[in-house]
């Protein structure tokens, strides 16, 4: 008899638990449903990430309003107990609302529809803890990568007001100032398109079209700059085509091929090759210039990572064009990865689903 009783408790235990689980999940549906009607109303579309999150706290947040309204209508002394076990979670609710992060619940309370609460509402200040994080790093790099141009062309343009300066110091002024204009231009231009592409907003547009013209196209517009190293371009190109994007897949290879010839010292070799492997179109791309350390490579694909030999002034960048790379590659379902050594060159290749 006593077996038989312990069975049904535990029955009901996992019953009960379901139950709960299944409150919580319809209460995050109704929220996602009112958030989704919401964002279409002002035209918004928020990242991913961000909302499901929103959606999983909205949701705890119903599914908290809702238990605490039956249980103050009940008003009952085991209502109340219950209740008590609520608070910890709506009072770590109503500091995550206010913005810290991080909150975090004991893992001592009971078992069932509050600890279940409890552990979500963990996750959630957890997930929001690291986005803020993330948040707070973004605005400090491009905080950094902003000043530096500007306290170039500032200083500069205070040295022009100097009537004595020689015509050969003026001019050498201007044209520092022009490139550090343009540096920020471009920060503005990719900062801008990773946002776009982070958050889903990029136009998308695949159409069929022939992929070694393309990459031809751009090694013809590179040509000053690798001519100017005397760099030795082996070129090996099959005749592909792909249905891809080509405005976004052209940003790819000029980013990979700029990179490819800045960090490659004069008089070295680049090579690229274009071939098809089964179903898939495999570019690679092979330098002799002066590597990426491996405890780097991990790193290479992060917004603003620079690695300390592309820290030097004269290689410029600014550390976003491999992150727009990956995001374009991967918006059409391939990949990007590396392979490279200090001072003994680097490949980066680029598989894309063949027709």
């Amino acid at each position: 008899m006593k077996r038989r009783s312990k069975t049904r408790e535990l029955v009901r235990g996992i019953f009960a638990t379901l139950a709960g689980l299944g409150f919580l999940l319809g209460m995050v549906a109704v929220a996602f449903l009112l958030l989704h009607i919401f964002y279409q109303s002002i035209g918004y579309n928020p990242p991913a990430l961000a909302a499901q999150l929103f959606s999983t706290l909205l949701g705890m947040l119903l599914a908290v309003a809702v238990v605490y309204v039956l249980i103050h209508i009940s008003g009952a002394t085991r209502a109340r107990q219950e209740l008590r076990m609520f608070r910890p979670i709506v009072e770590a609710l109503e500091r995550i609302a206010k913005g810290d992060f991080s909150v975090r619940l004991e893992n001592d309370l009971p078992i069932g529809v509050v600890g279940t609460l409890a552990q979500s509402v963990n996750t959630v200040a957890l997930e929001l803890d690291q986005l803020e994080k993330m948040r707070q790093e973004f605005i400090s790099n491009v905080s950094h990568e902003i000043q530096s141009p500007l306290t170039s062309i500032r200083g500069f343009a205070r040295a022009l007001r100097d009537e004595q300066i020689v015509p050969g110091d003026r001019e050498r002024y201007l044209t520092i100032i022009e490139t550090e204009s343009v540096r920020l231009s471009r920060l503005s231009d990719n900062l801008l398109k990773l946002a776009a592409l982070e958050a889903q907003n990029m136009h998308f547009a695949p159409q069929q079209y022939r992929l070694d013209r393309q990459i031809r196209s751009v090694l013809v517009a590179c040509e000053p700059q690798w001519a100017a190293k005397s760099l030795d371009m082996d070129v090996a190109l099959d005749e592909l085509s792909v249905a891809a994007d080509a405005d976004l897949l052209s940003q790819v290879w000029i980013n990979l091929i700029h990179n490819s010839i800045k960090f490659t010292p004069d008089g070295g070799s680049v090579r690229i090759e274009l071939r098809r492997r089964a179903s898939q179109v495999m570019f690679s791309i092979t330098d002799t210039g002066i590597g990426i350390a491996e405890g780097d490579q991990a790193h290479i694909f992060e917004r603003f990572f620079k690695t300390d030999l592309a820290r030097d002034r004269s290689h410029g960048g600014s550390g976003l064009g491999l992150a727009i790379a990956q995001k374009i590659i991967a918006l059409h379902n391939g990949t990007i990865s590396v392979v490279s050594a200090l001072g003994m060159g680097t490949t980066f290749t680029v598989s894309l689903p063949a027709d």
